[in-house]
């Protein structure tokens, strides 16, 4: 059987069953998508695609001639942007893996219901736009053509890197997508996972946030998932975990590959079915949250080493966003570094509006293992011991672990750009930011000076991380 659709269609439903193909058809065309094309025969399929443009195939597993397997590695080689669906009776792990392995976008054991059905292509169809249409500015990303900029104003960044992570989080924040932010410890992962819920349709619903590695490995269920009166020595009264409480928002699961192997399964059943049982109860929750995880680990070697499950990775890494280390940042470093000694000097009501060339010397060379919540430490630490109007490498250099790096200003070379952007922060400080006495004293025209300021993100704002 090939049932063709008329015109452009983006599905193609592959199966040798012809009645559930035709069932599947009915369900995709009742919810207002597009009409799918329909292809039985296995051999057939690579020809069609090849012939069209299709954004998603949906395929059995167990199918005569090319098994379906099979036919979705070729799929993935030959189209990797093409998005897939695996729909078979075989219910085992390690199948449903292999398929995810190859990147499809979910495994549906049948029965499937209709909605489970829809919701699945409409969240496939999603991805392969969101892919998509990253591929089609993944390099020279500028701060500039953000949408929303504004909801990153307090993440100061002024890297090129920053601007490709600011974009990946503002095109994924609209869809439903579970995300994995990965960084090391102190780089900003859970002010961005704030950020892609604010920009969320679910920005109205509530944002929590688990830190897995802070929770008493005993109690952690209990906290997750609640218990009903009775469940336990000690309970009381029903208690909502932590899943119920993030209802229609977006719950945040710090430090994800802490979580011991037990509770990843129970966690994996409840993405795969939205629904989960209290401690003590019989009654199943549905459970409508979008996950949002981090880790500073590499999460493929707990995978390799059986401290992580690999199928509950692949159901959390729906989307990926790494935040570089600040030391390959190296032009966040001074706005960053000025933007701490502005929040911290009003705190401690210090007058102390500039930073010593050696020490913005030290800090650029710094290797800052803690990221950007070592170099505010830093500032606030610097900023209880100056006394001066300009923060001095003596107020600095116990927090700064002797590194090694201060150097004569002739053996340091820095770009023209690095230069006229830490002279433009001094001149702004001592200005208290009036730009228009900055532009004067630079010997620049006001818009001369805006131009050089915009997208920079040279401006201090309010941050922490």
């Amino acid at each position: 059987m090939k049932s063709l659709s008329k015109g452009k269609c983006p599905i193609l439903v592959i199966d040798d069953d012809e009645g559930l193909l035709l069932s599947i058809k009915a369900a995709i065309v009742s919810a207002g998508l597009p009409e799918p094309d329909l292809i039985s025969d296995s051999r057939s399929v690579m020809d069609k695609i090849q012939k069209s443009d299709f954004h998603l195939v949906i395929l059995d597993l167990i199918m005569p001639y090319i098994g379906g397997m099979e036919l979705l590695k070729k799929i993935k080689e030959e189209y990797p942007s093409m998005e897939s669906v695996v729909i078979t009776a075989i219910d085992d792990v390690a199948t449903a893996v292999q398929a995810l392995k190859y990147d499809a976008y979910d495994y549906l054991v049948k029965p499937v219901t209709s909605e489970k059905l829809i919701i699945t292509i409409k969240h496939a169809l999603e991805r392969y736009n969101l892919r998509n249409g990253l591929a089609l500015y993944e390099r020279n990303q500028r701060f500039s053509e953000l949408k929303n900029p504004e909801a990153f104003k307090d993440m100061i960044a002024h890297d090129d890197s920053m601007a490709m992570v600011f974009h990946q989080a503002e095109i994924a924040a609209p869809t439903d997508y579970n995300i994995v932010v990965t960084g090391e410890s102190g780089t900003g992962k859970e002010m961005l996972a704030r950020i892609i819920h604010a920009l969320s349709d679910r920005n109205r619903g509530p944002f929590v946030t688990i830190n897995m590695a802070a929770f008493s490995r005993n109690l952690i269920e209990d906290d997750l998932f609640g218990h009903e009166r009775g469940a336990y020595t000690g309970a009381l009264s029903d208690k909502k975990g932590f899943f119920e409480a993030a209802q229609e928002g977006t719950i945040f699961l710090d430090e994800i590959t802490e979580l011991e192997l037990p509770l990843q399964g129970k966690l994996l059943r409840v993405i795969q079915d939205r629904e989960l049982y209290r401690l003590g109860s019989t009654e199943l929750k549905n459970i409508d949250v979008r996950i949002l995880s981090a880790t500073n680990k590499d999460i493929k070697e707990a995978i390799n080493k059986g401290q992580f499950r690999e199928d509950l990775f692949y159901r959390l890494n729906m989307f990926h966003i790494h935040i570089p280390p600040l030391r390959e940042r190296k032009k966040d470093i001074v706005p960053l570094a000025y933007n701490f000694l502005k929040i911290h000097a009003e705190r401690n009501k210090k007058k102390i509006d500039s930073i010593s060339t050696i020490l913005i010397q030290e800090i650029i060379n710094y290797p800052f293992p803690g990221n950007v919540r070592e170099l505010e430490n830093i500032i606030a630490h610097a900023v209880l011991f100056e006394n001066g109007r300009e923060l001095s490498y003596a107020s600095a250099k116990d927090q700064l672990k002797s590194s090694g790096t201060i150097k004569k200003d002739y053996e340091i070379l820095r770009t023209l750009e690095e230069i006229e952007i830490f002279h433009i922060h001094k001149v702004l400080s001592h200005t208290g930011h009036n730009k228009t006495k900055a532009a004067k004293i630079l010997g620049i025209g006001l818009r001369t000076l805006q131009r050089k300021l915009k997208g920079e993100a040279l401006k201090p704002s309010n941050t922490s991380f």
